[in-house]
């Protein structure tokens, strides 16, 4: 099969390989759709410690059963499917308790951390656990099922958020998941939301997605939130780029007795403002990967409930792979997803 390799930093190349073997309980799963996700982009030159070439990127994808395992009972050959970036066990301590994004076993798609390596979706076929498969309505297209794990993203840091009806909010980072974000807080229930970025084009994205108001992060932003607030600041914020000032932005902007929301994962360590969150008793939640969001993702999107085609920026052939990368890692304005097509 073809498959794009990252055969070392900053060089990808489109190989031959073996199609992938398929354990008892596996789908081999042709690929027709696979979405090149920020972390691609910021591993493809090994910052992040976990894109150890050689290794086949990609977590984002949908495609159709090629073949099935001797013990698979739910799928069949010929069913339109997409499938969770992250395989669980299903047995340890974690997973037993539904939270399998937390499994003590886990490997993700497409990632090679020294631990592990476990090839991915830029390639003509995958394989993957029956668990994490989900079978597609046939009136969605894999392009915008090839979304579906940016959107489990969202839909579970919205889960992980204290939403009360009417509640103003705050989402700092206009990117894939914050757009996203932004939908899923609307669909929540947040009454007001209120979207952070540096990117003027991005706040033209979020407006129609459902920000009432859009923030250049270089102003004062705590000030604004604060007027557009009653004087109070935002009862929620999530912040979805994972730096320092970003977090600081957003804890500046909540009211007191708010909660914070982390789903940006960009730097490993960032200094917190202690003293603001204790004596303002701010809570603050991680959020993981997505914890069983697929279902409710899939009818979002086939019911027309969250719109991600205005966040795909182009549709291109694998072997064009290599080109996007380099657009994308040279963070070429305007782009936002693009969908590779094995």
């Amino acid at each position: 099969m073809k498959a794009l390799l990252l055969t070392d930093y900053k060089k990808l190349e489109l190989v031959g390989m073996p199609e992938p073997a398929v354990g008892p309980e596996d789908l081999l799963v042709r690929v027709h759709a696979c979405g090149i996700c920020g972390s691609d982009v910021h591993g493809y030159d090994g910052r992040t410690g976990r894109r150890i070439p050689p290794i086949v990127m990609g977590h984002e994808a949908a495609g159709v059963v090629a073949k099935v395992g001797s013990n698979v009972r739910q799928f069949r050959v010929g069913d339109r499917v997409t499938f969770d970036s992250t395989i669980y066990c299903g047995q340890c301590f974690f997973c037993r308790r539904g939270q399998v994004n937390l499994c003590d076993h886990r490997r993700v798609l497409g990632v090679s951390c020294g631990d592990y390596r476990q090839h991915g979706a830029f390639a003509e076929f995958v394989a993957v656990p029956e668990r994490i498969a989900h079978r597609l309505p046939d009136g969605l297209s894999f392009d915008h099922a090839a979304m579906i794990e940016a959107v489990s993203i969202a839909l579970h840091a919205t889960n992980r958020t204290p939403v009360r009806p009417g509640d103003n909010a705050v989402v700092v980072g206009a990117g894939m998941i914050g757009l996203l974000v932004i939908q899923t807080l609307r669909r929540a229930g947040c009454g007001r939301v209120i979207a952070v970025d540096v990117d003027e084009k991005r706040h033209e994205l979020a407006r129609p997605l459902g920000a009432g108001d859009a923030l250049d992060a270089k102003a004062d932003v705590p000030a604004e939130v604060i007027r557009l607030t009653d004087g109070r600041g935002a009862d929620i914020a999530v912040e979805a780029v994972g730096a320092a000032g970003p977090i600081h932005t957003a804890i500046a902007s909540l009211r007191k007795g708010g909660a914070l929301t982390l789903v940006g994962n960009l730097a490993p360590k960032v200094e917190m403002p202690l003293q603001a969150i204790v004596t303002r008793e701010l809570s603050l939640n991680g959020t993981c990967a997505s914890c069983g969001e697929y279902p409710a993702c899939i009818e979002l999107l086939a019911g027309g409930h969250i719109q991600v085609a205005p966040l795909i920026s182009a549709c291109a052939p694998l072997a064009d792979g290599p080109a996007w990368f380099d657009r994308l890692y040279r963070q070429e304005p305007g782009l936002m997803k693009v969908i590779l097509k094995p």
